[in-house]
């Protein structure tokens, strides 16, 4: 199928854990220009990760408008503006579109309490069966009760409580929207339809009105309003689609739309999401809905992938590469060279990476990082290298419980700063025994983004889109004998955490 238009570009915004990226993409999903803007993370307390929304808006504007200031093309020949954010947010706003308070990202744990008590009225299996997902601190629910249990005066005057993506669309647009990729947030969206299940929300206690009716993640939102076209030099009434999760949206840009095909995460967070095209639930693993039309996603996601290497490189003395490897630059070839330095299995060094608790398939926000196997003779090549090995078991953990619940896998496509690793990709796929390909365009997660606005505006179909825009680069090959192992020291791994754990609760509950 030709292009509809040409001359058309598509905009991608990507709201991160770390910063706002946006990427201007031509009609073969080229790309012409990119710009990037920091923000703050916040840990008021233990347990506690928040994001100031107003700081993703400013980010998005600031963005857009350098992306367009340019010179690399037209803002006149922008067709349509896509947006991807980063999950379980519950972001209060009032009538007005104004946001009342920091929201608790998908990183926080403080409403652990809140979980318990839900699940001593509703059965668990219950909220499965809707959701397709356990309930859970991280999740959106728990921090929309926080809210209406610990800062009533906000809840009070709260009109919406919205996604990541959503703010910036109502930022941009003046309209407040909920996308089906993000409804698995929200244990009162049935995963299968994407409708409310008002019942559900009663039990919960949460009214359903409070978030806007799910729609397609490639519908129109709206258009720019005048205000924000002058912000960001693109005419008024360019239109933006609703948006996804970034997860889904990295997803479609590594070309990862029919059953069975998976997406390897190399970002903050490390993970995979594997392509269905029915809900497979498992409380182990995290379901949603795929921004493609009639599609699901079968995720496992860890806490810390690239962020377990950052906070390293901070620790151990490479601050000046951390700024540049949050944002996916700079710190993978100089730890890869020393990781590098050591031997396959780290000499005996197994790394938990479960900085900030973990998500599936543990589900245990007390959950802690831990080194295990120091000696005196332990360097940096080491530390880096266990890093990167434990990160790949988690990775491993996840694609095994996966296998269990029907959902194999025979190839991974890898997205995130951690391909700038040839290492790293290399032990990810000796780990896991999956061949692993890396995609050809670094920004493949706002190129989905980008790739939901040429959907909603005529830009082309799924298939014709994929095609065109997506492209592969090196893969890399398990090598047998690197594997059988880490199958042996993967044994050793998976021992630990259930060794370890009650040590673990008692030093959170230390803590608090």
């Amino acid at each position: 199928m030709a292009p509809t238009d040409a001359s058309a570009v598509y905009l991608g915004v990507e709201i991160g854990t770390s910063g706002c990226r946006c990427v201007a993409f031509d009609a073969d999903g080229r790309t012409l220009a990119a710009a990037e803007r920091p923000y703050p993370l916040h840990t008021p307390a233990p347990g506690w990760v928040e994001q100031d929304a107003d700081d993703w808006a400013a980010g998005a504007f600031a963005t857009l408008a350098e992306v367009c200031a340019s010179g690399a093309f037209e803002p006149a020949a922008v067709r349509g503006i896509g947006v991807d954010g980063q999950s379980w947010a519950a972001v209060p706003v009032d009538a007005d579109g104004q946001v009342l308070a920091r929201t608790p990202i998908w990183m926080d744990t403080r409403a652990q309490s809140i979980c318990d008590e839900l699940l001593r009225d509703v059965p668990a299996r219950d909220i499965l069966a809707l959701a397709g997902n356990r309930l859970s601190p991280s999740y959106s629910t728990a921090k929309v009760l926080w809210f209406q249990r610990h800062r009533p005066e906000v809840f009070a005057r709260a009109r919406w409580f919205l996604q990541c993506n959503s703010v910036v669309v109502l930022a941009l647009t003046g309209v407040a929207s909920q996308d089906h990729s993000q409804g698995y947030g929200m244990h009162f969206i049935d995963v299968a339809t994407g409708g409310v299940d008002a019942d559900m929300a009663s039990r919960l206690g949460i009214d359903p009105d409070l978030v806007p009716t799910p729609m397609e993640p490639s519908a129109v939102a709206g258009g720019l309003t005048a205000a924000a076209a002058h912000a960001t030099g693109l005419p008024a009434g360019t239109p933006v689609v609703a948006g996804g999760l970034d997860a889904a949206c990295g997803t479609l840009g590594a070309g990862v739309y029919r059953p069975g095909q998976t997406q390897e995460q190399g970002g903050q967070a490390g993970g995979m999401s594997i392509a269905l095209d029915a809900p497979v639930a498992d409380e182990r693993l995290i379901l949603s809905r795929h921004v493609v039309p009639g599609s699901w996603l079968l995720q496992g996601g860890t806490v810390a992938g690239s962020a377990s290497l950052a906070w390293l490189a901070r620790v151990v003395g490479e601050a000046e590469q951390v700024a540049a490897a949050t944002s996916g630059r700079g710190l993978y070839e100089e730890v890869s060279a020393m990781a590098a330095s050591a031997p396959l299995g780290s000499d005996g060094l197994v790394f938990l990476p479960y900085l900030s608790g973990e998500r599936s398939p543990l589900w245990d926000a007390d959950a802690r990082g831990a080194f295990v196997g120091l000696t005196i003779g332990t360097g940096r090549g080491q530390l880096y290298r266990a890093v990167m090995e434990g990160v790949a078991f988690a990775l491993r953990h996840n694609l095994e419980v996966a296998a269990d619940a029907g959902a194999g896998v025979a190839e991974l496509l890898a997205i995130g700063g951690a391909t700038k690793s040839p290492l790293w990709m290399q032990i990810k796929a000796d780990v896991t025994g999956v061949p692993l390909t890396v995609s050809a365009n670094e920004n493949a997660t706002p190129l989905g983004a980008a790739m939901l606005a040429a959907l909603g505006t005529g830009g082309g179909t799924v298939v014709d889109l994929v095609e065109r825009w997506v492209q592969r680069g090196v893969s890399y090959a398990p090598d047998p004998a690197a594997a059988a192992r880490y199958d042996r020291l993967y044994d050793i791994y998976a021992g630990l955490y259930p060794a370890m754990a009650p040590s673990m609760h008692k030093l959170a509950a230390f803590v608090r």
